[in-house]
């Protein structure tokens, strides 16, 4: 087996490597030398440095597994590597410790002045009454997302005597209950802790989630942690909050744009800014060089993979009859997650016709992955999907009809709400033709629109002119429609509008949407 090694990893990795395989190490290497070395292996490992797009794996050559020495995926191209038939996988879990100490480090520096009263002594002052702090113990610290980082921040903070609110629509009351937690909504998180932190990955939903109507709720003494993604906090707003003392203090170990050079934050003293830190420790990169350098030789050697992000272990002849259905119990995973209206419980998973005597072990696991996908800060594969649902307390409830009408086949997914056990998110999807993914049913709405990559939902008064409304605001801001179908139960009453769009929808304009007077929500779905 040959491997090429792109980007440093730490030598204990390395080592393992040269046990099983022949390596060779090529960092720096341009965009076209890339290209023709890739060919010659079996196999890469990257890092964040080494950008493995379309052009470089369109033609992969011998590549049969790209190893990703960390958690993000952002600089692989997962779809082209998948239709090339090339096992991506990553590491995980190695760094969840020392990303949830950092967040430690930083709350303590915050609270206690270290890096102010430091750089005092340095310019020969003795500042003592300058830099008084407070202690943490018996305050309240507010964790958005709950989940591997999150707990480890959870339990921690909890064992230096602080009370924990936390805001996670995805985790159940069981396992905050688990962890001691309080789980709330977010305007209660915002409004009560002295401490802020985040541990949930960017998405639409939560870019600039954090903005000026959220610091004007926030006590003036908080003092606000990120050590997950740039962006989650609106960074002109925060600079805005230090400055007018509406927040105490803030501590970022990630940004909008990195290197921050040109951010306006760096002109204020109240914050404490580290340089993408949360994962750079010896024990880190040491875990991550070991982790997947035994998953890279063994995905070669074909035993399976704890890490792989796209492709279920199956035998050649299943893959081929049931890849359509996977991908289709992913994007409904997905939409699922993003329409869902409160605290989750349950997920119920109904397949129906020709697919429930199938093997449908992936495509479970392919629904609970696509929803996990969009909530969690790293990739989720199919093999640890089941196991974050069991530790986050959400069950998985499957069944099999055999007989059905109108469909070969049908895969339908509900989301239970954790309280009241009513159905608080709901999605049906079928094959039509060569594999085409249709969306069948969404909640109590039938349709029959093709999933696309880009969706604007709305649910509304079914009073004439509101899709023109919709339409017009949308072709005014440029936004270009492929297709539209509403879905209603009764003339007059509610519909629901699906329409399928070629580019992103900014915050601004959902706005702009929902305050139109017939609407009632909307929502962008992107998967």
């Amino acid at each position: 087996m040959k491997i090429l090694i792109s980007d440093p990893i730490k030598e204990e990795g390395l080592e393992k490597l040269r046990e099983r395989a022949d390596i060779d190490i090529k960092t720096n290497l341009s965009k076209e030398e890339l290209k023709k070395e890739i060919q010659k292996y079996d196999a890469i490992i990257v890092r964040s440095g080494t950008k493995l797009n379309e052009d470089i794996l369109k033609q992969p050559g011998n590549l049969k597994v790209i190893g990703r020495a960390g958690v993000g995926v952002d600089n692989i191209d997962i779809s082209t590597a998948t239709k090339q038939g090339i096992i991506v996988i990553n590491a995980p879990a190695a760094s969840t410790i020392s990303v949830a100490e950092h967040t430690l480090g930083l709350l303590l520096s915050a609270t206690r002045n270290i890096p102010q009263s430091d750089r005092s002594i340095r310019n020969k002052k003795w500042e003592k009454s300058k830099f008084t702090g407070k202690e943490i113990n018996g305050k309240k610290i507010g964790i958005f997302g709950l989940g591997r980082i999150g707990g480890e921040v959870a339990k921690r903070t909890q064992k230096l005597g602080m009370e924990v609110l936390a805001y996670d629509p995805y985790i159940p009351d069981e396992r905050a209950e688990e962890l001691g937690v309080e789980i709330t909504n977010k305007e209660e998180v915002i409004k009560k802790s002295d401490f802020l932190t985040f541990h949930m990955p960017l998405t639409d939903e939560t870019n600039k989630m954090i903005s000026d109507k959220e610091f004007e709720k926030m006590k003036d003494t908080a003092i606000i942690l990120n050590v997950a993604r740039g962006g989650i906090i609106d960074e002109e707003a925060l600079h805005k909050a230090l400055k007018e003392n509406k927040i105490k203090k803030a501590a970022l170990d990630v940004f909008e744009e990195e290197p921050p050079f040109s951010s306006n934050l760096l002109d204020l003293d109240n914050i404490i800014m580290t340089p993408h830190l949360g994962a750079a420790t010896y024990e880190a990169q040491q875990n991550v060089a070991i982790s997947i350098a035994h998953q890279v030789i063994d995905s070669l050697e074909g035993k399976p993979v704890q890490n792989a992000l796209n492709l279920p272990d199956l035998p050649p002849s299943e893959m081929e009859k049931l890849k359509p259905y996977i991908d289709l119990s992913e994007k409904l995973g997905s939409i699922i997650a993003q329409t869902m209206t409160s605290q989750v419980g349950n997920i119920e998973i109904t397949f129906s016709g020709e697919i429930s005597e199938e093997n449908t072990d992936p495509l479970r696991n392919g629904v609970i992955k696509g929803f996990f996908d969009k909530i969690l800060q790293e990739p989720v594969n199919f093999v640890k999907a089941p196991v974050i649902a069991k530790e986050r307390n959400i069950k998985i409830k499957e069944s099999k009809i055999r007989e059905i009408e109108d469909f070969n086949s049908l895969i339908e997914v509900k989301v239970i709400d954790s309280e009241e056990q009513m159905t608080i998110s709901g999605a049906s999807g079928a094959i039509f033709g060569k594999g085409e993914k249709r969306l069948v049913k969404l909640g109590d709405y039938t349709f029959n629109t093709k999933i696309d990559e880009r969706m604007l939902i709305t649910k509304h008064k079914d009073y004439p002119g509101v899709i023109g409304k919709v339409g017009e605001l949308l072709g005014r801001n440029e936004i270009n429609i492929g297709s539209m179908q509403v879905g209603r139960e009764k003339p007059k009453e509610t519909a629901m509008m699906v329409l399928s769009i070629d580019q992103n929808l900014d915050n601004a304009i959902l706005e702009e949407i929902k305050n139109i007077e017939e609407i009632i929500e909307a929502k962008f779905i992107e998967i």
